[in-house]
């Protein structure tokens, strides 16, 4: 494939249009429109529609171009990078983050990132899912505890643990008796295996409320519904204030988030700086570390 023509196909397809490409590089367009024709003759694809007024990508074109965007802009950053000695970040940096931390924590870190590095264009989603990075045009993943992928590589940059809490006039039940519980989402165990200052202990629970997000159960047992299962950065505010009182540690509930992204891609400057600002952010990985970005 000749990359020349590879590299026009995509201005056209970014500017929308032979002329609007000519228009904005000062290339011209009978010679813009020569190399994509040669592109398609060579692919035995169509990757235009071409109308009077319009044109518009084919499915196997706009395939073509989310695929080799990244790539060629790879290339030229590298390229640029090693002219003048030195790389520094530029260019769009997408990233998807779980709910959670995008609540709580992503948009301090963003804007921190944004200031330092002005040249990077940053586009977080969030979502839960687990997204092709690929497919996606994702640059960078934030998952919480991975299930192990060889096509991704990265390092984990925070550690939580989830404890159980409630208000403190809401006393813990003697023996097996059902405490009123907050619950996220549906299938919650009817008993909480946790650790204690005296050693292991159960508590049974009876789910009063079943709510999709952490924030909204956080929020409801500050009202006093009930006790919640929550991670200890959320309400670790709330416990040195007084406001909720802890009754125990999740036994086996340590998670960790990690920044992940495709092994076969060589890494970026804005991927790793974005990283390196994690570290900076993060420098131990603590709960504690992260309850400062989340405040009160």
């Amino acid at each position: 494939m000749d990359l020349l023509a590879l590299a026009d196909f995509n201005l056209v397809a970014r500017h929308g249009g032979f002329g609007r490409a000519a228009r904005a590089t000062g290339r011209p367009k009978a010679t813009l429109s020569r190399r994509v024709t040669e592109l398609e003759a060579s692919l035995s694809l169509r990757l235009f529609e071409r109308g009077a007024r319009h044109l518009k990508l084919t499915e196997e074109g706009r395939a073509l171009y989310e695929r080799t965007a990244a790539l060629l802009t790879e290339v030229d950053e590298t390229a640029a990078a090693i002219v003048s000695g030195a790389e520094t970040p530029r260019g769009r940096l997408r990233i998807s983050a779980p709910l959670l931390l995008s609540q709580t924590a992503m948009g301090k870190i963003a804007a921190g990132f944004a200031l330092k590095h002005p040249e990077v264009r940053l586009e977080i989603t969030t979502e839960d899912r687990a997204v092709d990075m690929i497919e996606e045009g994702y640059d960078l993943v934030i998952r919480v505890n991975p299930d192990p992928d060889e096509t991704l590589v990265g390092r984990a940059f925070l550690r939580d643990r989830l404890v159980v809490v409630a208000r403190p006039d809401l006393s813990r039940p003697p023996g097996d008796l059902p405490a009123p519980a907050v619950v996220r989402g549906t299938g919650s165990p009817e008993i909480w295996n946790v650790m204690t200052l005296k050693g292991s202990a159960r508590i049974t629970i009876e789910p009063v409320l079943s709510l999709s997000s952490l924030i909204m159960v956080r929020d409801a047992v500050r009202a006093g519904v009930g006790a919640a299962r929550l991670p200890i950065s959320l309400v670790s505010h709330d416990l040195a204030g007084g406001t909720l009182q802890h009754w125990g540690d999740v036994e086996g509930s340590e998670v960790a988030l990690w920044a992940l992204y495709p092994s076969r891609r060589l890494l970026s400057a804005r991927v790793s700086a974005f990283l390196d600002y994690l570290k900076q952010a993060f420098p131990n990985g603590t709960p504690d570390e992260l309850a400062a970005y989340i405040g009160k």
